[in-house]
């Protein structure tokens, strides 16, 4: 069976979206799919705006529609609503073809921080994006909730998982810093809310881990904590479980990934009770949730590693991988069905 992906998130970017997308097909392939990213590494591309680190393909429709029109895919899969995203939907519904889509990112409310748009104008652009899709698949079910409560259809889960080879508790960085040691992962940039732990009074130090448009400002603004930029693979391994808390102050996320590698690395979470961590973790055995966050960042202090490491073993990217499969299959299926009827009205 042969998928295509199309997705405006792709390397060198660094974040949750490119890692599923990433890691869906090296399993997909493993199982004898042939897959198929069409990314903008495949167009010229413009720095985004606000965001120069993201790049955007330039009017790509014609190029990709050639793409897909050779491709012949059994079928396709829209994961971003970016240029690329919306030229795949334009010719899937041009050909009458049947596609899913997915909801990755909060991206009314990462908008909103960065510029005076009401979030109603936000939903009501994503919803008719995601309409004609069969499926819109999103991670969690309190996603699949809020986006119903949207007036979003046919929206259905598909999780995510953890590379637990990777992300281990084994050859954890010994830091040079008083303990106890809170950490922070992911993009350094206003729509995490990273701000939220950097204020939290703590004792021991904090870390944080990861690149993005705010990190000089941050760094200058906050000299006393350490700011270790990109970490990579097993180094990031190292440095994430090297700490003893990881505190995820996004209140934004779909999902956060982050967190299922900072349990399989040994460490407890503190987060608010939001969309994403109320999904994931388990409170008081995993992670604590508490919108007081220093509260919850001190009482994660006395909550098990083994126990956070045991419950991010159970959440595999082959188990993801499968259900994303699983969707493909029933896309297909329908646009079979679909074109035998389209067939016979014109016979």
């Amino acid at each position: 069976m042969k998928l295509v992906i199309v997705t405006d998130a792709w390397e060198p970017q660094v974040n949750g979206v490119v890692r599923t997308l990433g890691k869906t097909r090296e399993h997909l392939q493993q199982m004898g799919y042939e897959v198929i990213m069409i990314t903008p590494l495949n167009f010229k591309t413009i720095p985004c705006p606000t965001y120069p680190s993201i790049r955007l393909a330039l009017l790509p429709y014609r190029k990709l529609a050639n793409m897909l029109d050779n491709l012949q895919a059994n079928a396709v899969h829209i994961a971003t609503e970016g240029p690329l995203g919306m030229a795949a939907r334009r010719w899937c519904l041009r050909h009458q073809i049947q596609f899913t889509t997915s909801f990755h990112t909060q991206f009314p409310e990462y908008l909103r921080l960065r510029l005076p748009i009401p979030l109603s104008w936000s939903y009501a652009w994503l919803r008719r994006f995601h309409r004609p899709a069969a499926r819109t698949l999103v991670p969690t079910i309190s996603q699949q909730q809020r986006l119903q409560q949207h007036g979003f259809r046919d929206v259905y889960v598909w999780g995510r998982g953890v590379d637990t080879q990777i992300f281990t508790p084994d050859h954890a960085k010994e830091y040079d810093l008083p303990r106890p040691i809170f950490i922070n992962m992911g993009r350094v940039a206003v729509e995490k809310n990273i701000e939220a732990f950097l204020d939290l009074k703590l004792p021991g130090s904090k870390v944080v881990i990861g690149d993005g448009p705010d990190l000089e400002m941050l760094q200058k603004r906050y000299p006393g904590v350490l700011f270790t930029g990109a970490r990579f693979a097993e180094d990031l391994a190292a440095y994430l479980a090297g700490g003893d808390v990881f505190v995820f102050p996004s209140q934004t996320d779909t999902f956060g990934l982050v967190i299922l590698e900072a349990m399989a690395s040994g460490l407890p979470v503190a987060a608010y009770p939001v969309t994403g961590p109320k999904d994931i973790l388990v409170p008081g055995k995993t992670g604590v949730l508490d919108w007081d966050l220093q509260k919850a960042a001190l009482n994660a202090l006395n909550l098990k590693k083994t126990d956070c490491i045991a419950y991010a073993r159970e959440n595999s990217w082959q188990k993801c991988s499968e259900v994303f499969a699983g969707f493909m299959h029933d896309n297909h299926a329908t646009s079979q069905v679909k074109a035998t009827q389209i067939l016979g009205e014109k016979s």
